[in-house]
């Protein structure tokens, strides 16, 4: 049982900017695996921080709980154009996953919003909730990964057919991230070599996806590809980071060195985003039981 001082103190770790990004990010992802009020309270109070990426992190954190409780928050993160794209495309991004069709008019308003990554943020957002209702009390097929998806994966289960769709900026962006994760379920060296095609076309939203997909497949075909788009200074801060991030999931020793020379990153975002991958890396390789940690580290014995 977890009382509410041990949620307080896992929430401290989590706001105090004084604590390594590392921690903070585990903190977080304790919250999340813990959810109710109290996590969303302390997880809502972080977005006052000045680091982007922890910020992205915290609306994610907030969708993948799927607590409606977390709307509020996640509509004034939308609406705030203070703060960074890759925030307000994350908490529009967020509000879809919660699945709740009362923000489908607050998303609509969005749809245009000058920023790109987020119109096409709530577009996608928009099509997600509206096929939610549309397909209202059909069973849900449980994929191999736990994550809420912004689209639903294809039926489809050709990755010829699935990679042309993938590919074709013609396509509806719906249609294309629903190819991209019947590929990701698919799994397999050719689903992840068609996917790491995708971080050379689409616009900087889509290849953001397609690096977070690569992540979770974990599988080493996509390395060079994902080091890559890392090393590309020309790239959007947003896809890169998500590279990082996506090298310290799959954590070969070739992503150890990508990683690492991309550590003092000019880019803020990437920088951090090589930190938090490093430290996943050393989760992935090491004995540890799981990498939301918070309250092991609360309840450890101290010496």
């Amino acid at each position: 049982m977890v009382t509410e001082q041990e949620v307080e103190a896992v929430g401290q770790t989590l706001v105090d900017p004084g604590q390594p990004l590392q921690a903070r990010f585990r903190a977080l992802f304790t919250l999340r695996g813990l959810g109710g009020p109290g996590a969303i309270t302390w997880i809502s109070r972080a977005f006052g921080d000045d680091s982007a990426l922890l910020k992205h992190e915290l609306a994610y954190c907030l969708g993948q709980m799927q607590d409606s409780g977390a709307i509020p928050v996640l509509v004034d993160v939308l609406r705030d154009t203070r703060q960074e794209p890759m925030v307000r495309h994350e908490a529009g991004e967020a509000l879809g996953a919660i699945g709740n069709p009362e923000v489908l008019e607050i998303l609509k308003q969005y749809c245009t919003d000058p920023v790109v990554e987020v119109a096409e943020t709530c577009q996608l957002a928009v099509r997600r909730l509206e096929w939610l209702q549309q397909h209202s009390g059909e069973p849900v097929a449980q994929g191999p990964y736990l994550s809420v998806d912004p689209a639903p994966p294809a039926k489809e289960r050709d990755v010829g057919q699935l990679r042309e769709t993938l590919l074709d900026e013609a396509q509806p962006l719906f249609d294309r991230y629903r190819a991209m994760f019947a590929l990701r379920d698919i799994g397999g060296e050719e689903a992840a070599l068609a996917l790491a095609k995708g971080l050379l076309c689409g616009s900087a939203l889509f290849r953001h996806e397609i690096g977070y997909v690569l992540g979770q497949l974990q599988h080493e075909a996509a390395v060079p590809h994902l080091a890559a788009a890392l090393a590309r200074q020309a790239e959007n801060p947003m896809v890169r980071h998500e590279c990082a991030e996506a090298l310290g999931a799959i954590a070969r020793p070739a992503c150890l060195a990508a990683l690492r020379a991309h550590a003092a990153d000019p880019e803020r975002v990437v920088r951090e985003s090589c930190e938090v991958a490093l430290d996943m890396y050393e989760y992935e390789t090491g004995p540890a039981f799981q990498y939301a940690d918070g309250l092991e580290q609360l309840r450890a014995p101290r010496s």
